[in-house]
């Protein structure tokens, strides 16, 4: 007699509903992707510090153009909620309080990576052009530097930069808001 192991799935809803009801901490450091609930990597200082620069350079520079969503969970479909450090997102009049940034949303993503950079890589960045999001930046801090994809295309991105300290860098969609890379960095 042989027994099928089989996996059970979670929805983006499924997700939702354990951290309504507990199962879930608001503190707990996970993120659901394609159907698993994934622990994601503790943050370090120098990952805190490029997300809090980050952060304030872009919330200067998008002013009313965008909004700015730090570390909260977004939608990419039925089976797929992450939370990316930063997103620059659509403006709504009620900031998401209705439902979650889905693709359409999303103007720009941006991921600190440390000891998550392979994971970046391969798994989001996949994931991201699959979705048809833009733009996706990741800002590989244990190398200095700033890896750049945009023009989605299937399951990859066909145009890819690698930017370092005293370049500058604009959202596709945002051309108006210019930054300098060491902006994106501790």
């Amino acid at each position: 007699m042989s027994s099928l192991i089989m996996r059970k799935l979670f929805s983006v809803d499924d997700y939702l509903q354990m951290a309504e009801t507990g199962i879930l901490a608001e503190d707990d450091r996970v993120e659901l992707i394609r159907g698993e609930i994934l622990a994601m990597s503790p943050i370090g200082p120098a990952h805190n510090a490029a997300i809090a620069r980050a952060t304030h350079a872009l919330v200067d520079l998008a002013g009313t153009k965008a909004i700015v969503w730090i570390q909260n969970s977004t939608r990419l479909d039925d089976y797929s909620a992450p939370q990316p450090d930063i997103v620059l997102l659509k403006r709504r009049y009620d900031f998401y309080a209705a439902r979650l940034p889905e693709p359409g949303d999303m103007l720009l993503i941006v991921e600190i990576a440390d000891s998550s950079l392979e994971y970046d890589r391969k798994i989001k960045t996949a994931l991201y052009a699959e979705r048809g999001l833009p733009e996706y930046w990741i800002s590989d801090i244990r190398n200095d530097r700033l890896l750049v994809f945009s023009e989605p295309d299937g399951k990859s991105y066909r145009a890819r930069r690698e930017l370092r300290r005293g370049d500058r860098i604009a959202p596709r969609l945002l051309p108006e808001c210019e930054l300098a890379v060491d902006a994106l960095l501790p």
